[in-house]
């Protein structure tokens, strides 16, 4: 079955569309990051103003290599030692759609550890959108049984992997870091 979900929503990411998928934090609505009218429509769906950011996955160092152009030695460390997902706000930016990368030329980006998400960014070759599936504004969904009805219709297509577990999983924690390594927490 994760095999026969993986090809599904690869094929529907690469055709447009928008997917709605369990990743290493919490479900998400996600799409090819490098698709402007994609990112558009996840942006829609969230009822979310374009000028705030979304986060994208990817499956490993290698790939966020290729999205960013400096990556501080201090940024590695801070995954390694993380004991929870890790999103990192990177400066400079490239190759993504341009309404996903912030004003300032940054982007957020995590190297998903959790199998299916890093098979699903594995197996697409670009980073995947991953913001949580919910309207902006309201309560973070951390179950796919928490996930409304509004939100499981606007999508393309919903992932059947893992929608019952039960387990509350939290968003990941975020940092911003420069290239020359200066860093600041956003979100714990």
């Amino acid at each position: 079955m994760k095999e026969d979900e993986i090809k599904k929503a690869v094929e529907v990411m690469r055709h447009g569309g928008v997917i709605l998928y369990p990743t290493d934090t919490v479900w998400g609505i996600g799409c090819d990051a490098t698709n402007a009218d994609a990112v558009r429509k996840v942006y829609e769906i969230k009822r979310r103003d374009d000028s705030k950011a979304l986060i994208c996955l990817v499956d490993s160092e290698a790939r966020l290599s290729r999205y960013v152009r400096n990556v501080a030695d201090v940024t590695w460390d801070l995954m390694e030692l993380s004991t929870k997902p890790l999103t990192v706000i990177f400066d400079k930016v490239n190759g993504l759609a341009p309404n996903l990368i912030a004003e300032d030329g940054s982007a957020g980006i995590r190297i998903t550890r959790e199998d299916f998400s890093r098979e699903l960014c594995y197996r697409f070759q670009k980073p995947i959108v991953s913001t949580s599936a919910n309207i902006s504004g309201e309560p973070t969904a951390r179950t796919f049984d928490e996930i409304s009805d509004e939100i499981k219709n606007a999508v393309d297509y919903v992932v059947r992997y893992n929608q019952r577990c039960k387990e509350k999983h939290q968003p990941s924690s975020i940092v911003k870091i420069d290239a020359s390594g200066k860093f600041s927490i956003i979100r714990e």
